[in-house]
């Protein structure tokens, strides 16, 4: 009844927010996709999207066919795979933390684009709890998160250390509690982030602190506000590494808070050969290890330390890319 195409352009369109978007990262003119879309609609006898302030969102049955479209499009996929041999190719959609992405991520796809230049990789980046509801819901067939979820049915391998800080403007008083920073506004990625839960969780429900949030989506926008004196943030030492001008200063926190090694997750009963390459690839990296804190002057950053992984093992090599540790 559909032809897998239409069923692209669709989730395209879905994933982009529109016809405009959807056309330039199809390689398509946006009239080309308006008429496969209305034509989709005709078949399914029901409207997809409803247009509200300029937007397109989701109509019911939109809802409805995105859920098959998933389904249809990734066996698609492994059918093409499995008659090919089982070899790395076409696409892998990945979900990863801006962080992550920023400061972890490039020598890891470099390798892997060398490894596997037939793999075609499209990134998206989100929240810890939007990446987790991508994965579950298929839209990507791994993300790099912070927490991982309690309950769900997904396998987990930690990858990298992180040890988050406490950032202010250069001029506030030292933090050692979170009286300290009581009245501060709170500057950070939307709800759904795993590190704005663990401030929040520092902070307490009784800590004199604001519970003001200034709402932001990127680290840059994040660290120039802190700057200015707009609030405090809590963000990984990796990121301000790739940031030497961040006018800000940094503040110790606790081990328990300020510790964190970040997984990939996945889910077991769908690897692609394209994900299996990675994930053993990603056996190669060193085990995450946390170091103790490093200790910087106010508003400055230290240098960065990145650790290049090995080549990408062949496939079948490693262990099974479905366990977990």
């Amino acid at each position: 009844m559909f032809e897998l195409s239409d069923l692209h352009i669709f989730r395209t369109v879905v994933e982009q927010g529109g016809i405009v978007k959807a056309a330039q990262r199809l390689h398509r003119v946006p009239s080309n996709v308006t008429t496969r879309i209305r034509q989709l609609e005709s078949q399914v006898g029901q409207p997809l999207f409803v247009r509200e302030r300029g937007r397109l969102h989701l109509a019911p049955g939109g809802e409805l066919l995105l859920a098959y479209a998933q389904r249809l499009l990734e066996l698609s996929d492994e059918a093409r795979q499995a008659m090919t041999g089982g070899m790395p190719h076409g696409t892998l959609r990945l979900g990863a933390l801006e962080s992550t992405t920023a400061s972890r991520l490039p020598a890891v796809l470099a390798d892997y684009h060398a490894a596997w230049p037939q793999v075609r990789i499209e990134l998206v980046t989100g929240t810890n709890d939007a990446l987790t509801a991508a994965l579950l819901e298929r839209r990507v067939e791994a993300a790099f998160v912070a927490e991982a979820p309690d309950g769900a049915a997904l396998a987990q391998r930690p990858l990298f250390a992180e040890r988050l800080v406490l950032i202010t403007a250069r001029d506030h008083a030292p933090v050692r509690s979170p009286r300290d920073v009581a009245g501060d506004t709170v500057i950070a990625f939307p709800n759904g982030c795993a590190y704005r839960r663990r401030l929040h969780r520092w902070l307490g429900a009784s800590s004199p602190a604001t519970t003001r949030v200034l709402d932001l989506a990127s680290y840059h926008a994040i660290v120039a506000c802190v700057g200015s004196g707009a609030g405090i943030a809590l963000m990984p030492e990796s990121v301000l590494d790739a940031l030497p001008l961040a006018a800000v200063r940094r503040h110790a926190l606790p081990p328990a808070l300020a510790q964190v090694a970040t997984p990939i997750l996945w889910r077991p009963q769908a690897v692609s050969p394209a994900l299996a390459a990675l994930l053993a690839q990603l056996e190669h990296l060193p085990p995450p290890r946390l170091s103790a804190s490093r200790r910087s002057a106010p508003g400055t950053a230290s240098p960065g330390r990145r650790t290049s992984p090995r080549p990408p093992a062949p496939p079948g090599s490693g262990p099974s890319a479905a366990s977990s540790r």
